[in-house]
């Protein structure tokens, strides 16, 4: 496993592990069930990405992995704007910082390996 891989797992889990101290509003388990989609999905693409079969199904799987982390990165966002507990929100700051960094680092793969395609 290497770096990447090993932050967007950690990244999934520490999302499940925040999502379970979020109230079950009805508002939030639509946002809940979302966000843990994305997270999780995100990681699973770029794991596909690392047994890819060609270029062109390496740089697919990593454009949706990043297609994924923005949208995870928008859930966390969503629910740091609605939060109403503020002890929470420090580990909300927190996804969301990691969350962006994992898009820019998923976007520069898909510009590089997308420059290089003929």
């Amino acid at each position: 496993m290497n770096n990447l891989s090993d932050r967007l797992l950690k990244f999934a889990i520490d999302v499940i592990v925040f999502l379970r101290k979020i109230p079950n509003s009805e508002e939030y388990l639509i946002i809940k069930r979302q966000l843990i989609k994305s997270s999780t999905s995100s990681g699973a693409n770029y794991e596909e990405s690392q047994g890819a079969s060609s270029k062109a199904d390496f740089t697919n799987k990593v454009r949706i992995s990043l297609k994924e982390m923005r949208e995870s990165n928008y859930w966390v966002k969503v629910i740091d704007g609605t939060l109403q507990k503020e002890d929470l929100r420090p580990e909300c700051k927190i996804l969301i910082n990691e969350s962006t960094e994992l898009k820019n680092i998923l976007g520069a793969i898909c510009s590089k390996t997308e420059r290089k395609q003929p």
